[in-house]
Protein backbone atom coordinates (compact mmCIF):
# COMPACT_ATOMS: atom_id res chain seq x y z
CA UNK A 1 0.00 0.00 0.00
CA UNK A 2 1.41 3.47 -0.83
CA UNK A 3 1.18 6.65 0.94
CA UNK A 4 2.21 10.32 0.18
CA UNK A 5 5.06 10.24 -2.10
CA UNK A 6 5.38 6.70 -2.70
CA UNK A 7 5.93 6.11 1.28
CA UNK A 8 4.52 2.50 2.26
CA UNK A 9 2.32 2.23 4.91
CA UNK A 10 2.85 -1.32 5.62
CA UNK A 11 3.66 -1.31 9.39
CA UNK A 12 6.38 -3.79 10.66
CA UNK A 13 7.06 -4.81 6.64
CA UNK A 14 8.58 -1.72 6.04
CA UNK A 15 10.43 -0.62 2.97
CA UNK A 16 13.73 0.48 2.26
CA UNK A 17 11.88 3.10 0.35
CA UNK A 18 10.45 4.89 3.50
CA UNK A 19 13.20 8.09 3.25
CA UNK A 20 13.31 8.18 -0.53
CA UNK A 21 11.48 11.45 -0.57
CA UNK A 22 13.99 13.57 1.55
CA UNK A 23 16.36 12.62 -1.08
CA UNK A 24 18.05 15.94 -2.62
CA UNK A 25 18.32 19.26 -1.21
CA UNK A 26 16.08 21.72 0.80
CA UNK A 27 15.73 24.56 2.61
CA UNK A 28 14.76 23.97 5.78
CA UNK A 29 13.08 26.91 8.42
CA UNK A 30 13.83 25.97 12.02
CA UNK A 31 11.61 26.94 14.99
CA UNK A 32 13.43 25.54 18.13
CA UNK A 33 12.50 26.37 21.93
CA UNK A 34 15.31 28.26 23.73
CA UNK A 35 15.33 25.95 26.65
CA UNK A 36 14.55 22.07 25.44
CA UNK A 37 12.59 20.81 28.54
CA UNK A 38 10.22 24.06 29.28
CA UNK A 39 7.06 24.36 27.12
CA UNK A 40 6.69 27.97 28.18
CA UNK A 41 10.09 28.77 26.60
CA UNK A 42 10.90 31.19 23.52
CA UNK A 43 10.98 29.98 19.98
CA UNK A 44 14.24 31.14 17.86
CA UNK A 45 13.58 30.87 14.59
CA UNK A 46 16.90 30.07 11.78
CA UNK A 47 17.46 28.76 8.37
CA UNK A 48 19.57 26.53 6.60
CA UNK A 49 19.77 23.89 4.02
CA UNK A 50 20.14 20.01 3.56
CA UNK A 51 20.97 17.77 1.04
CA UNK A 52 20.49 13.81 1.32
CA UNK A 53 21.58 11.11 -0.28
CA UNK A 54 20.74 6.75 -0.81
CA UNK A 55 22.62 4.40 1.06
CA UNK A 56 22.61 0.59 0.47
CA UNK A 57 19.74 0.90 -2.44
CA UNK A 58 17.86 2.48 0.10
CA UNK A 59 18.36 0.96 3.12
CA UNK A 60 19.78 3.93 4.27
CA UNK A 61 20.65 7.58 4.00
CA UNK A 62 22.97 9.92 5.30
CA UNK A 63 22.06 13.91 5.25
CA UNK A 64 24.11 16.55 5.74
CA UNK A 65 22.62 20.04 7.22
CA UNK A 66 24.44 23.46 6.81
CA UNK A 67 23.36 25.76 9.14
CA UNK A 68 25.72 29.16 8.76
CA UNK A 69 23.74 31.71 11.01
CA UNK A 70 24.11 29.06 13.76
CA UNK A 71 27.75 28.98 13.17
CA UNK A 72 27.36 24.57 12.30
CA UNK A 73 26.55 21.63 10.86
CA UNK A 74 24.66 18.75 11.38
CA UNK A 75 24.06 14.65 9.95
CA UNK A 76 21.81 12.07 10.47
CA UNK A 77 22.47 8.70 9.51
CA UNK A 78 19.35 7.27 8.93
CA UNK A 79 19.58 2.82 8.71
CA UNK A 80 17.04 -0.01 8.66
CA UNK A 81 17.48 -2.82 10.10
CA UNK A 82 16.45 -5.37 7.98
CA UNK A 83 14.59 -8.26 10.40
CA UNK A 84 13.24 -5.79 12.10
CA UNK A 85 12.42 -3.20 9.50
CA UNK A 86 12.35 -1.00 11.93
CA UNK A 87 14.43 2.79 10.87
CA UNK A 88 17.67 3.50 13.41
CA UNK A 89 18.55 7.68 13.18
CA UNK A 90 21.25 8.81 14.25
CA UNK A 91 22.41 12.75 14.45
CA UNK A 92 25.54 14.13 15.33
CA UNK A 93 27.09 17.76 14.99
CA UNK A 94 29.93 19.81 14.05
CA UNK A 95 29.74 21.21 17.66
CA UNK A 96 30.15 17.79 19.43
CA UNK A 97 31.31 15.69 16.89
CA UNK A 98 30.06 12.71 18.79
CA UNK A 99 27.21 10.52 17.32
CA UNK A 100 23.77 10.56 19.48
CA UNK A 101 21.85 7.29 20.45
CA UNK A 102 19.32 6.49 17.96
CA UNK A 103 15.60 6.75 17.95
CA UNK A 104 14.11 3.69 16.46
CA UNK A 105 10.87 3.83 14.86
CA UNK A 106 9.07 3.19 11.31
CA UNK A 107 6.41 5.12 8.81
CA UNK A 108 2.44 4.01 8.69
CA UNK A 109 -0.19 6.11 6.86
CA UNK A 110 2.78 8.46 5.73
CA UNK A 111 4.08 9.42 9.05
CA UNK A 112 7.26 8.40 11.02
CA UNK A 113 7.11 8.20 14.02
CA UNK A 114 10.84 7.29 15.96
CA UNK A 115 11.60 7.06 19.79
CA UNK A 116 15.04 6.68 22.06
CA UNK A 117 16.35 7.63 25.09
CA UNK A 118 19.13 10.74 25.33
CA UNK A 119 20.10 13.16 28.26
CA UNK A 120 19.75 17.05 27.88
CA UNK A 121 21.39 19.31 30.61
CA UNK A 122 22.32 16.07 32.39
CA UNK A 123 18.98 14.87 32.81
CA UNK A 124 17.55 11.54 31.14
CA UNK A 125 15.12 12.41 27.88
CA UNK A 126 12.88 10.35 26.36
CA UNK A 127 13.12 11.15 22.79
CA UNK A 128 10.66 11.33 19.84
CA UNK A 129 11.09 12.69 16.20
CA UNK A 130 7.78 12.65 14.02
CA UNK A 131 8.08 13.22 10.00
CA UNK A 132 4.80 14.29 8.48
CA UNK A 133 3.41 16.60 5.87
CA UNK A 134 5.21 14.48 3.29
CA UNK A 135 5.05 15.27 -0.54
CA UNK A 136 7.15 16.02 -3.34
CA UNK A 137 8.41 19.34 -2.12
CA UNK A 138 7.58 19.53 1.31
CA UNK A 139 8.18 17.41 4.86
CA UNK A 140 7.71 18.65 8.28
CA UNK A 141 10.43 17.10 10.92
CA UNK A 142 9.79 17.78 14.77
CA UNK A 143 11.31 16.33 17.99
CA UNK A 144 10.12 16.24 22.00
CA UNK A 145 11.46 15.30 24.79
CA UNK A 146 9.82 13.85 27.64
CA UNK A 147 10.93 14.01 31.64
CA UNK A 148 10.03 11.88 34.58
CA UNK A 149 7.67 9.20 32.42
CA UNK A 150 4.29 8.16 32.10
CA UNK A 151 1.52 10.62 34.08
CA UNK A 152 -1.58 8.65 33.65
CA UNK A 153 -0.24 5.92 31.27
CA UNK A 154 0.34 8.68 28.60
CA UNK A 155 3.80 10.20 27.93
CA UNK A 156 4.24 14.29 28.60
CA UNK A 157 6.07 16.04 25.66
CA UNK A 158 7.47 18.83 24.88
CA UNK A 159 8.24 19.79 21.20
CA UNK A 160 11.45 21.44 20.79
CA UNK A 161 12.33 21.77 17.85
CA UNK A 162 10.23 21.70 14.82
CA UNK A 163 11.87 22.05 10.73
CA UNK A 164 9.87 22.88 7.81
CA UNK A 165 11.42 21.38 4.63
CA UNK A 166 11.32 22.74 1.04
CA UNK A 167 12.95 21.55 -1.59
CA UNK A 168 14.92 23.23 -3.15
CA UNK A 169 14.87 23.80 -7.67
CA UNK A 170 16.53 21.71 -9.57
CA UNK A 171 18.47 23.84 -11.63
CA UNK A 172 18.24 23.99 -15.44
CA UNK A 173 20.40 21.96 -16.79
CA UNK A 174 22.78 23.90 -19.74
CA UNK A 175 22.43 22.69 -22.94
CA UNK A 176 25.75 23.07 -24.12
CA UNK A 177 27.63 25.62 -26.05
CA UNK A 178 25.68 27.07 -28.83
CA UNK A 179 27.21 25.62 -32.40
CA UNK A 180 28.95 28.19 -34.80
CA UNK A 181 27.03 28.83 -38.35
CA UNK A 182 28.46 26.59 -40.68
CA UNK A 183 31.62 28.37 -42.61
CA UNK A 184 30.60 31.02 -45.22
CA UNK A 185 27.27 31.74 -43.45
CA UNK A 186 26.82 35.10 -41.68
CA UNK A 187 24.76 35.18 -38.74
CA UNK A 188 21.75 37.58 -38.49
Amino acid sequence: MSGPAGIRDDGPAAVAGDFAFLHGEWDVAHRRRTDFLDAGSAWEEFSGTSRCWSLFDGGGNLDEMDVPGQGWKGLTLRLRDRETGLWSLYWSNSRSGRLFPPVTGRFADGRGEFHGDDTHDGEEVRVRYVWSGISASTARWEQAFSVGGETGGEMSWVTNWVMEFTRRPVPARNPGPVPLPASGTTAG
